[in-house]
């Protein structure tokens, strides 16, 4: 089989490997689709990760279909189309530092267990859907983190992938209303699309100002505050939390699910008299698999996330569209 592995710093190349041999309680996916992400181009940058650096295979949301089924596996047939958790495997995350890649032509499910390490769906999900269940999981806790209650107003900063996810993840859990933030007036469009009840461009609008309109006042022993109750920041910039800290009424949740790549100066004074809670979230340690009946349910939805599908044989196009600011939103690897 074909598999993509980063072979030192800016270097990937697709290799020749071994079909992996299946055991008893394994099963083997043939790869339909593995979306590209930030941390595909991150590490292809560093030259992959220990204990694999210099040779690392790349790629960490699989969709596939099922070849093969090991003797001791229940719950699971051949050609069933399946979604996966990378962070089950026991041999090491996929596609981030573990020994498989699901940018590979085949993928093998190690004691494979379904609603643990893989769970089916309906056949009718186009694969580059059912290939954003794993950054929807991310979206989703990231969402959950923020506690939110069906009386909440929330925003949303950056409409990117994450934050389209988050903004259908709000729209499933069912808060009062949801705004969304970015630059990008065609990623704004989209999150009307999915659902969102109202869109802020940053760079033609005073977001403070827009929020008291849509959300209105906020509690506070100081002027100014807005009444969202949660701000999740999908963006990572330190804009973001500055506007978020100086909006927020008193008990307002910020929540941090974006990368930052550069420390943001936080006023703690701020923080501690409007008893403001900021939360962080990373990975999906219960959601990998709850997203996917929301994504089952509104899969028209959730495909408006994707905006290039590239095949495998030019994977290299693939990755530099999805590393290049403003050329895509979401990049999806087709087999």
């Amino acid at each position: 089989m074909k598999s993509a592995v980063v072979t030192g710093p800016g270097k990937t190349d697709v290799v020749d490997a071994d079909r992996p041999q299946v055991g008893a309680s394994d099963v083997l996916v043939q790869m339909r689709a593995c979306g590209i992400c930030g941390s595909d181009a991150f590490y292809v940058t560093i030259g992959g990760v220990p204990p694999r650096q210099g040779r690392m295979p790349l790629g960490h949301e699989p969709a596939g279909e099922v070849v093969e089924v090991g003797p001791a596996v229940s719950g699971i047939t051949v050609g069933d189309h399946v979604v996966v958790n990378p962070m089950a495997a026991p041999g090491g995350i996929i596609g981030n530092g573990g020994p498989a890649g699901a940018l590979s032509d085949y993928l093998l499910i190690e004691n494979a267990v379904r609603g643990t390490s893989l769970e089916v769906i309906p056949d009718h999900i186009p694969w580059q859907v059912a290939a954003l269940n794993e950054p929807m999981a991310v979206a989703r806790h990231g969402a959950n983190q923020c506690r939110p209650k069906s009386s909440d107003k929330v925003v949303v900063f950056g409409a990117g992938p994450v934050g389209l996810g988050a903004t259908l993840a709000f729209k499933s859990i069912g808060v009062q209303h949801i705004a969304v933030v970015d630059l990008v007036p065609g990623r704004l469009q989209k999150a009307l699309q999915i659902g969102a009840d109202a869109v802020i461009n940053s760079a033609e609008e005073d977001v403070v100002e827009r929020l008291l309109e849509l959300h209105g006042p906020g509690e506070s022993m100081f002027p100014g505050k807005v009444g969202t109750h949660v701000y999740l920041d999908c963006a990572g910039v330190a804009a973001v939390v500055n506007t978020a800290l100086a909006a927020a009424q008193k008990g307002a949740t910020l929540g941090i699910v974006g990368v930052h790549k550069q420390p943001v100066p936080v006023e703690l004074i701020n923080v501690m008299s409007n008893e403001i809670t900021i939360v962080g979230s990373i990975g999906y340690p219960t959601e990998i698999f709850e997203v996917t009946k929301d994504l089952v349910v509104n899969w028209e939805r959730y495909a408006l996330i994707v905006s290039h599908t590239v095949p495998f044989e030019n994977l290299s196009d693939a990755l530099q569209l999805a590393s290049t600011p403003g050329a895509a939103d979401k990049v999806v690897v087709t087999f």
